[in-house]
């Protein structure tokens, strides 16, 4: 079995006796840019400098060779634009602050911030504030929340709507492309949906914008559903119809290549607990979610992604009810979200992605050992019937031992009965 019909079967819950992996299928799914590097080396893939994924991350792409190393099932769909309003239409060669030789969208420009870190501007306008910021001795560039002045009497949704637009032909064009390039792998092909995330927080302070309008800063914004109720769900509505366009065009564009769409990235979960409640949820964001999603599932075949970190077990309900057919990823090391009962409880009505390795202790700090332990006891308990995509919980970060990946991905194989 070829890895799509692999992944297809797995989300119709069929199990296959082989557990489909995705490293680098879609944008929480991937490694830090240093640790795609490592892995090329490990594997003796000479494939220039690693490609950023997204700047704000700093994660890397996986090259279809390395995938190919690796045994990947799944391939990754973008459309053109990317964090900090840049294009990923070309790119340029670049050398990390970490001294690392990459390649970045061309119209990347930083600066320095006179303390030892680095700034980024949106749309790579230097004449602007800086949208993004990488203090001394870290790692990736943290959205900045640049001062804007609203009136609360006199809130306009358009505001708050700026980064929300069509996508135009180019745009279009440019994933069409792509779709083609990836369609050949004879992966399962994943489209990362833009602007489809609903308050997802990482937008909110608007970083792709030379001057935001609205409600910009973040702790305003979780007031907001409080406070303005009526202004949200306008911006909301206004928005799904927007994506409901722009899915149109991709649809008639390339739909038939597309296997899974992954559209939310908002996380409603923390450590311990949630956000919202399941009764807010249901009421504040699930007639938008099943707006769109109705209208994928009536008139594609394509799978819906759903992310969100955290103790999230509580609100899974709503996420089904609200048409998502996957939730990544999984992060079992939270309040409530053991993988078996999670199985249990839902593995009819949900495919789980993820939920592969702990990457908080045990693929950071364990031994090759561990991760190969935790890696068979995961996969034995969610491939059951089918509904499981075999990944760590979210991104590889840096300086995790290059070990312990290669051991978690031998384990899967392992367990595939594949080494």
């Amino acid at each position: 079995m070829v890895s799509r019909q692999r992944v297809l079967a797995s989300l119709n819950h069929i199990h296959t006796g082989k557990v489909p992996f995705d490293l680098g299928g879609t944008s929480v799914s991937t490694l830090y840019v240093g640790m795609v590097e490592a892995l090329n080396k490990h594997y003796g893939i000479d494939s220039g400098p690693v490609t950023i994924w997204n700047v704000s991350s700093m994660s890397g792409r996986v090259s279809h060779a390395l995938a190919d190393s690796i045994g990947a099932d799944c391939v990754a769909l973008t459309t053109m634009g990317g964090s900090f309003g840049l294009s990923r239409a070309k790119t340029r060669q670049w050398v990390t602050p970490q001294g690392q030789e990459v390649l970045a969208p061309s119209d990347l420009q930083v600066a320095p911030d006179g303390s030892g870190g680095w700034y980024v501007f949106p749309q790579g306008d230097t004449s602007v504030l800086p949208s993004g910021h990488m203090p001394k001795g870290t790692l990736y560039f943290d959205s900045i929340e640049r001062p804007v002045d609203y009136d609360e009497d006199a809130l306009n949704p358009e505001d708050n709507l700026e980064e929300y637009t069509l996508l135009g032909d180019e745009d279009i064009a440019y994933t069409a492309d792509q779709a083609k390039l990836v369609t050949a792998t004879g992966r399962a092909v994943v489209l990362g949906m833009p602007g489809a995330g609903f308050g997802d927080i990482g937008a909110i302070t608007g970083s792709g914008l030379k001057h935001p309008k609205g409600i910009r800063l973040i702790k305003d914004w979780y007031m907001a559903p409080l406070l303005f109720p009526e202004y949200v769900q306008e911006i909301y509505s206004r928005q799904s119809d927007i994506i409901i366009e722009n899915l149109k065009k991709i649809n008639q564009a390339c739909g038939q290549l597309i296997d899974v769409i992954h559209t939310c990235g908002n996380d409603f979960g923390h450590q311990s607990g949630q956000f919202i409640s399941l009764d807010l949820f249901r009421e504040l964001y699930q007639p938008y979610y099943r707006k769109v999603n109705d209208w994928i599932h009536s008139n594609t075949k394509w799978k819906i992604f759903k992310h969100s970190c955290g103790a999230i077990r509580p609100l899974i309900p709503g996420f089904i009810d609200s048409g998502f057919d996957i939730i990544n990823p999984v992060q079992t090391s939270a309040q409530g979200m053991d993988p078996a009962e999670l199985k249990m409880e839902f593995g009819r009505d949900i495919t789980f992605w993820g939920g592969g390795v702990d990457t908080q202790k045990v693929l950071p700090f364990g031994t090759p050992e561990e991760v190969r332990h935790q890696v068979l006891q995961r996969c034995e308990i969610l491939s059951r019937d089918g509904g499981f995509v075999f990944g760590s919980i979210h991104t590889i970060q840096h300086g995790v031992p290059v070990a312990n990946v290669v051991a978690m991905i031998d384990a899967l194989h392992e367990f595939n009965g594949e080494k």
